[in-house]
């Protein structure tokens, strides 16, 4: 993660979820060739919401230390679940997984 600092997944999807444009979401680390590994958020729109990258990633700037922002987002139709509800982060990375 950036500057070698821990970042906890859910403490982003926190902020990302306060966001009005969000109806889910799943952090996870990336290959960064700035940083080694970056943060990524898959994210799920609302129903008729629309929202651009960089305007996810400042509203989280905003909310929280600079470094524990998003480097990339991706909006995505639907997040995979569990069989109890949960996002599945494993297939969720395994789909998304990158830059």
């Amino acid at each position: 993660m950036p500057d070698g600092e821990n970042v906890y997944p859910a403490e982003v999807e926190k902020v990302v979820l306060q966001h009005p444009a969000i109806e889910t979401t799943v952090v996870f680390g990336v290959p960064d060739p700035k940083w080694k590994e970056g943060i990524k958020a898959g994210c799920q729109l609302k129903e008729g919401k629309g929202l651009d990258p960089q305007q996810l990633i400042s509203f989280v700037g905003k909310r929280t230390a600079r470094f524990k922002r998003p480097q990339y987002v991706e909006f995505v139709r639907y997040l995979p679940l569990l069989k109890n509800g949960l996002p599945d982060r494993s297939k969720v990375k395994e789909l998304y997984g990158q830059q």
